[in-house]
């Protein structure tokens, strides 16, 4: 039986922001998902079919679909993400409960997501937890190399200051809690609660069980409750 890390000594408190900040059967990563094949097929000038097996394998051979269409088309990436985040936020509801439990966390919060910051700012605003975190690293601030890269979160720990044997770490895709965990960061998995349909590949819901993996929940405000 593994030993899970603990979060007693944890000062500093990195989340995810797609998925995890909210539940995964609002679906908003849908939207983005479909503009992101939009975009591929205009670009390539194929049918969305085709951008849809080359999306999807971009995506997990690359960390992002982006990263795949820059290396492998050329891609400007400021084009791609104006593009794939120009998305309805509305489904997303405030949650005063998850920012209160947030803001009774000991220590700092931070960000880390392979999205942008003008999409990680209007979720947040619609959420209402912005006030609680203090900085948000996106793509941008990761020169275009996405997580899992381990040069992402070398980066991102080397401009925040940030200790990863103190550090807690939130993702839905377990992928992305390897490099965490390889650096001494407790990892949590969240993952969908089932009492709605979700749109994942199986392989976004695997790793369960794996030994990088401290933690999982279906309910991130319960759980953020509980170490409170």
């Amino acid at each position: 039986m593994k030993s899970s890390r603990a979060f007693g000594h944890i000062d500093t408190w990195v989340f995810d922001l797609d998925n995890t900040l909210y539940p995964h059967h609002v679906n908003l990563w849908q939207q983005v998902d479909a503009r992101i094949g939009e975009f591929i097929s205009a670009y390539l000038k194929i049918s969305a079919d085709e951008a849809r097996v080359i999306q999807k394998d971009y995506y997990k051979r690359y960390g992002t679909s982006m990263r795949g269409m820059m290396t492998v088309h050329g891609v400007r990436a400021d084009d791609y993400l104006a593009y794939v985040h120009k998305i309805d936020h509305s489904p997303l509801e405030p949650n005063p409960a998850m920012g209160a439990a947030i803001a009774r966390l000991p220590g700092r919060k931070l960000i880390l997501t392979n999205g942008s910051t003008d999409h990680a700012g209007a979720v947040l605003d619609r959420l209402g937890i912005g006030e609680h975190f203090e900085a948000v690293f996106d793509i941008i601030a990761a020169e275009l190399e996405p997580k899992p890269a381990p040069q992402t979160y070398q980066k991102f720990l080397r401009v925040h200051g940030v200790d990863p044997t103190r550090s807690a770490m939130f993702e839905d895709l377990a992928r992305n809690l390897v490099v965490p965990h390889e650096l001494g960061m407790t990892t949590v998995l969240v993952v969908p609660d089932g009492a709605k349909e979700v749109v994942r590949e199986d392989w976004e819901l695997e790793g369960r069980d794996a030994d990088y993996v401290d933690h999982v929940t279906d309910d991130l405000t319960g759980f953020l409750q509980r170490l409170a």
